[in-house]
């Protein structure tokens, strides 16, 4: 049995380690916070603009529009949301793997995250940009990224805009998504149910598509960076409370064995003081 000046070591180490993992465990919950009021009030408003895309699309009965029209090529360009930060369980090994899973040969790729950057580049894809650093909001940076994309798909190097992100449903349940963005697609539901009537849109046209769908797709991108943002607080706040339960089980562990460390050196001196006792 070890002594009892190395399970004390023992326990003030484990101590240490709770203490950090602990004070992160607060700072990802008050970070969830905050993320799932930013996400709920996003969320609102990309929800209400994907509803006016997909009911102006309803009444378009024939378009060649780019944006509508599947191209020829079959190449994709994927979006791939990862994180800076490790210490958050499986989540990025979970996008990790639907992508890997996903991908075809010759798919564009932009990463976003230090941790996705770092591992993916190991991999043999064709990533064509990478952005670590972006903060929780980020929206200057996911409208850079929106505005490669367009650039991409309106030239006809890709056939296809779809995004990786983490889909949040509650603190503790949230799984990798791939969700396509472009070419957009139609509502066959809401096509049945659209009121047979002339519509008129201003500006007319086509002319609306090439201004609605680059601003539909900066929001959908936008939105899920904030719901990707508001899983990974969510993913670090659970591993640092099972780390934290961890590190009390462990400790509980060492304190048992400290005391019965010490019963045993006490029944050992009880032992010899006996003994001596009974020698003279």
């Amino acid at each position: 049995m070890a002594n009892k000046l190395e399970i004390k070591n023992r326990i003030r180490s484990v101590d240490s380690t709770k203490k950090i993992t602990k004070a992160m465990q607060l700072v990802a919950a008050s970070k969830l916070r905050k993320q799932k009021d930013l996400m709920d009030t996003n969320r609102t408003y990309a929800m209400y603009l994907q509803e006016v895309v997909e009911h102006i699309l309803s009444t378009i009965k024939t378009s060649d529009h780019p944006f509508l029209k599947r191209s020829q090529t079959e190449k994709r360009l994927i979006i791939v949301y990862t994180s800076d930060m490790g210490l958050c369980g499986g989540y990025n090994a979970n996008t990790y793997k639907l992508l890997e899973a996903s991908i075809n040969e010759g798919d564009e790729v932009i990463i976003v995250g230090s941790r996705g950057t770092t591992y993916l580049k190991r991999r043999d894809l064709n990533i064509i940009q990478t952005k670590i650093g972006v903060s929780e909001e980020g929206y200057e940076d996911i409208l850079d990224i929106a505005e490669l994309a367009l650039k991409q798909y309106t030239s006809g190097v890709v056939g296809s805009i779809e995004v990786l992100y983490t889909k949040f449903v509650n603190s503790m349940d949230f799984e990798p998504q791939l969700e396509r963005l472009l070419p957009a697609t139609r509502n066959e539901e809401l096509e049945k149910d659209v009121v047979k009537q002339d519509v008129i849109f201003e500006p007319a046209g086509d002319t609306i598509l090439d201004e609605l769908i680059p601003l539909y797709l900066k929001s959908l991108l936008y939105s899920r960076w904030i719901e990707t943002k508001t899983s990974e607080q969510a993913s670090r706040q659970n591993a640092m409370e099972n780390a934290t339960d961890n590190a009390q089980e462990l400790r509980d562990e060492l304190e048992l064995k400290f005391n019965q460390a010490r019963q045993a050196s006490i029944t050992q001196e009880i032992t010899e003081i006996v003994g001596g006792a009974n020698a003279q």
